[in-house]
């Protein structure tokens, strides 16, 4: 069996165990998957000497393990991996642009990444950012704990808890134990979407919004990274208005990206391959077991091969908040069907999402890669 075939087909890693990591004997290499808020990127570099301790030394690691200890669900292994993937919300620095920070930043985008045993296909599982949760008493940012509550937005968890406390509720929620945290913030995803020369995509609708910064008349376009960002996260230029409108916009955005990228010769192109592995390691915060080159191209030599056609796309089943129609709340029993198919690592049933509020607009037809 070949190094590259090892990678792909690794059992998810124990509590305590290692898996093993791909050796290049020529090059040391980075192919980096990172599921963005708006987007899923296979990329690749390639570097040596002070190229890859750079690349390295760009990755940002939380250690997630040490963070929530042994309160967590089983290690199941059967051949599959989770990914907690979040865009993050912060107003700070480069990112004060897009608005002032109401207290610290929250999880603007929310995605469950479950592959499949064999790595060939995948389900996303998105959270809308305004759904109503029990949060569970997590780690606080200021090194205390916070106690959590009752009818908690989700994006919270990650405002009072950061990347240990958006875990640990996803893992409450669901029952199954994250394997991997991937994080963007606004800045690196737009510097992402510039490096790789922009995203086209078609919009069959006008669409103007002023509070993502994005004007886009109907046809089809090369969106740059400010462009890619203003499309991700407009709320009032498609659809109801909703988070969840939003979330089709980037259930569509991630099916485009993914189609530009393996349509690109990377290895035909040194610098742009360069310049791709200093943008996605800059971008991205990960768990401590990620926070590395070789770490990372042993998860993303896995995952390499999964186009947008072997991706399953929903929204977590939900309803409207009949006392608050700005929120939304989880449809217990069609939510267990969804976290019982993953968990056995088997496809959503269609009747898991077929009362739910969410995946019912058409904001998702608005925006093709076509």
């Amino acid at each position: 069996m070949t190094d590259e075939s090892r990678a792909a087909d690794a059992p998810r890693r124990g509590k305590r165990g290692r898996r093993r990591k791909p050796r290049s004997k020529r090059k040391k290499a980075l192919v980096i998957t990172a599921w963005t808020a708006a987007g899923v990127a296979v990329l690749g570099g390639t570097g040596l000497g002070y190229v890859y301790f750079k690349l390295n030394g760009n990755i940002k690691g939380v250690d997630i393990n040490a963070a929530l200890g042994t309160d967590r669900p089983a290690d199941v292994d059967n051949g599959s991996q989770d990914i907690l993937v979040l865009g993050s919300d912060s107003r700070s620095g480069k990112n004060s642009k897009y608005g002032k920070d109401e207290g610290a930043a929250r999880s603007d985008t929310a995605m469950i990444v479950h592959v499949y045993k064999g790595h060939k296909k995948a389900s996303v599982v998105s959270i809308p950012r305004d759904t109503l949760i029990t949060r569970p008493e997590c780690p606080a940012k200021d090194g205390g704990t916070d106690r959590g509550g009752q009818r908690q937005m989700f994006n919270t968890a990650y405002e009072v808890g950061g990347p240990a406390c958006a875990v640990k509720t996803v893992e409450k929620m669901s029952g199954i134990r994250m394997d991997h945290y991937v994080e963007v913030d606004f800045t690196g995803f737009k510097k992402l979407i510039d490096t790789l020369g922009g995203v086209e995509i078609t919009s069959k609708k006008a669409i103007h919004d002023k509070d993502s910064h994005l004007d886009l008349e109907a046809g089809t376009h090369q969106l740059s990274g400010e462009q890619a960002l203003g499309l991700v996260r407009t709320r009032h230029g498609v659809g109801d208005g909703s988070d969840l409108g939003r979330i089709q916009l980037q259930q569509a955005f991630i099916k485009a990206l993914m189609n530009q990228v393996k349509d690109i010769d990377l290895f035909g192109n040194p610098k742009k391959l360069y310049d791709l592995a200093d943008s996605a390691t800059s971008a991205i915060t990960t768990d401590s077991e990620l926070d590395s080159v070789k770490d990372l191209y042993g998860f993303a030599g896995g995952l390499k091969g999964i186009g947008s056609g072997d991706m399953k796309m929903v929204t977590l089943p939900i309803q409207y908040d009949p006392a608050d129609p700005n929120r939304v709340l989880p449809l217990e029993e069609a939510d267990q069907q969804v976290w019982d198919a993953l968990r056995e690592d088997r496809p959503i049933p269609k009747s898991a999402t077929e009362k739910s509020a969410g995946d019912k607009g058409n904001a998702g037809e608005v925006v093709t890669s076509d």
